[in-house]
């Protein structure tokens, strides 16, 4: 039960009498992310995702994600997607071993809207979490912003609350920020900086991304 307990956190580095509070707090990790958009029709678009979150910034993986799913369009300001993801997690720092794997089915739906120049969204995200011996439903809230610096470059803030309906209610907070580099018309780069506070602990992550937007829409 102790060890469900301790997966049930997304960034799982919680059971510091395991993996060493002190060392794995001290370290500088990293993201590398992918993301992908493929627009199906003007209403339809498939989402992918893949993440490999470390530890440390070139070694040490601490969780491996897969994510994909449905979006679809409303209208300019509202849309809605339902999808699945994969995860697959080391509760252990510094070592081999204690990896788990996790299924999920998540809903999100989506509000955008602009102030002048600066975009802004809030995401409701539902999370049904399936474990080898339990399931957890949470529920996550983001509100964000990007600001155009110019033609290429722009500035992104995020925050992002978790909050887990079987246990305690604060699970943890995502807050951050950072560049992006458009490099055409179907590829941004994305670096930043994310700060992870758990109820007991405190984590600071690199960013690196790319994105990928392309369409399959019929021109007729």
């Amino acid at each position: 039960m102790k060890k469900i307990l301790l997966l049930t956190i997304l960034i799982p580095t919680i059971n510091f009498s395991s993996i060493g509070q002190t060392n794995a707090e001290s370290k500088l990790g990293a993201w590398y992310m992918y993301g992908g958009s493929h627009q199906l029709s003007n209403k339809w678009t498939l989402k992918s995702l893949v993440h490999f979150r470390m530890f440390k910034m070139v070694n040490d993986l601490q969780q491996f994600l897969f994510r994909a799913g449905g979006n679809y369009q409303i209208n300019k300001n509202l849309n809605v997607t339902a999808g699945y993801a994969y995860l697959n997690t080391d509760i252990t720092f510094n070592q081999d071993g204690g990896a788990s794997g996790e299924h999920r089915i998540y809903e999100d739906f989506i509000i955008k809207h602009g102030l002048s120049k600066l975009k802004l969204h809030h995401r409701f995200r539902l999370e049904h979490r399936f474990f080898q011996h339990d399931t957890q439903h949470w529920i996550r809230y983001e509100i964000g912003g990007s600001y155009p610096i110019n033609g290429k470059w722009s500035a992104f803030l995020f925050d992002e609350l978790f909050i887990n309906f079987q246990n305690d209610t604060f699970a943890q907070n995502w807050l951050g920020g950072g560049f992006t580099y458009k490099a055409t018309e179907k590829i941004k780069y994305k670096v930043g900086y994310m700060n992870i506070m758990l109820s007991n602990a405190n984590f600071h992550r690199i960013l690196l991304g790319v994105a990928f937007n392309t369409s399959f829409k019929s021109k007729n």
